[in-house]
């Protein structure tokens, strides 16, 4: 009777302590998807400042099309990866995708940045100044809410691989997740915008 009634403390510890395991894994998972949506909050508002931007520019810019165009097209594909990867934060491949994205958005207004400083007149527009410094304003805030996600991220994938969440994690298929990373490194930069 008494070494069934210690066997059955055992059992009960090691069913709580699996439990215990499991709930902070999915704490920690419920975490780094949160720092996702706060990267897409702040991705779909650098998305929705960049058609006004290129509107307001093209005025001024019309022999310039081949870099409203590249900006446009850039911005239409970091659109879709975010749509992609806002369904599943968890996806690895998709988290990748989501940076080279972004990072061939950034490129692009990188060269609008550049186009635009030679001409005084589109510098000295007011509503381009606004939307300007608003887009750069929302670089900061996605810069910060990918910190955030990526450290979200590592919190999850050390507790993930960590003996014995390990052999949990694995039963209850939990997976690794990505970091959001940037490619190269002049996209590491934000873009300058000059006046």
């Amino acid at each position: 009777m008494g070494t069934t009634l210690i066997g059955l403390i055992v059992i009960a510890v090691v069913v709580v302590y699996i439990v215990f395991i499991y709930n902070r894994l999915v704490s920690l998972r419920n975490q780094f998807k949160n720092g996702f949506a706060q990267i897409d909050v702040q991705l779909q508002r650098r998305h929705d400042l960049i058609p006004n931007l290129v509107e307001a520019a093209k005025a001024y810019l019309s022999h310039e099309r081949n870099t409203l165009t590249e900006v446009m097209q850039a911005r239409n594909n970091a659109v879709s990866a975010q749509k992609d990867a806002a369904g599943d934060p968890a996806d690895g491949g998709k988290i990748q995708r989501l940076g080279s994205a972004e990072n061939m958005l950034s490129k692009a207004l990188a060269n609008f940045y550049a186009v635009a400083e030679n001409y005084p007149e589109l510098k000295a527009n007011e509503t381009i100044q606004q939307l300007m410094e608003e887009l750069s304003s929302t670089e900061n805030r996605v810069s910060f809410a990918r910190q955030a996600y990526n450290d979200g991220v590592m919190s999850y994938n050390i507790s993930r691989e960590q003996f014995p969440n390990n052999i949990v994690a694995g039963f209850f298929a939990f997976k690794p997740s990505s970091q959001l990373e940037l490619e190269s490194p002049e996209a590491r930069q934000a873009p300058q915008v000059a006046f």
